[in-house]
Parts: C-alpha cells; structure tokens; sequence
C-alpha cells in the first residue's frame, strides 16, 4: 500500500527515520523495504471519487480491517491512522469490540492521542497526501512526530 506514490514516499521516509524501515522508499512489491512492527492496512479498499468514502464503501471494506486487526490480537500497542475517516473507523471498531472509547470520541486532529485500557492507543495524523503536503497542513517534522511517539508507545 502507498507504494510507488506521493502519500508512499512521505510514509517510508517517515517510517525509515523513526526506525520502523529499512529504506527510506517503495516502489515495488519486492524492492527490499521490511517494516519494523508495523502492519500498514486501510480502512476502505478502493480509491472513491473525490477520495471520499461513502459508509456503504466504509462498511463494505470493514471487514478485511477487522480481519488484520485479529491477526494482531492483542500485540498491537499503537494504531497510526492517517487521517479522520481512519480514525473514525479505527475508533469505532475498537468500540464496537468493547474497548472503553472515550464518549463523546475525541475529535480528529493531527497529533491526537486516544489510550485505550487494556487496548492500544489510537495516534491520529493527518494523511500524508498531496492535499496536505503541498499545502503545508502536514509537514515532514509533524508527521515524524506521531511516527516517534508510536514508537516510544512500541518500546513502552
């Protein structure tokens, strides 16, 4: 995922300066890039118009979010979601799956911190598309800092 492409090339640069890959760069399956702890997944499958989910599209690919997150059981000490509609599906999963979510949620912005007991802790970040980057919404030094502190989550 995020191979070969702009949002790819921010993600494996920031992942390789935190120390979760061994290459700064994607751009094929078998390029050598390993990931350090880390399982990168998405909330929907598909690339919608304008990027913008509908739920039915939410809903649909719900499944195969839930699935890798099974695969993780218990070990998972930090989600990274990148982006409102990930960390809203993220949220409402780990809630529907009776880990105590704050009520009322806390409210999306890059940097936001959700510790869950007994569960992960839910780090938001703006995603790393061109929208933001370009824009300066997301700059490499903000998004090293949530790649950081998942990892100091990690060696906790």
């Amino acid at each position: 995922m995020f191979t070969g492409d702009r949002s790819g090339d921010w993600l494996y640069r920031a992942l390789h300066r935190a120390g979760l890959a061994s290459q700064p760069t994607s751009t094929a399956r078998d390029d050598g890039l390993r990931l350090h702890g880390v399982l990168i997944t998405a909330a929907v499958r598909c690339a919608p118009p304008a990027n913008k989910p509908t739920p039915t599209e939410r809903d649909a690919c719900r499944p195969w979010l839930e699935r890798e997150m099974d695969l993780l059981g218990d070990d998972a000490r930090a989600i990274v979601t990148l982006g409102g509609f990930a960390y809203n599906q993220t949220l409402r999963i780990l809630a529907d799956r009776g880990h105590p979510v704050p009520v009322p949620r806390p409210r999306f912005g890059h940097g936001v911190e959700v510790e869950l007991a007994g569960g992960p802790t839910v780090l938001a970040s703006y995603h790393p598309s061109q929208q933001n980057t370009f824009t300066g919404t997301l700059t490499e030094e903000m998004f090293d800092a949530v790649w950081t502190r998942a990892r100091e989550l990690v060696r906790c």
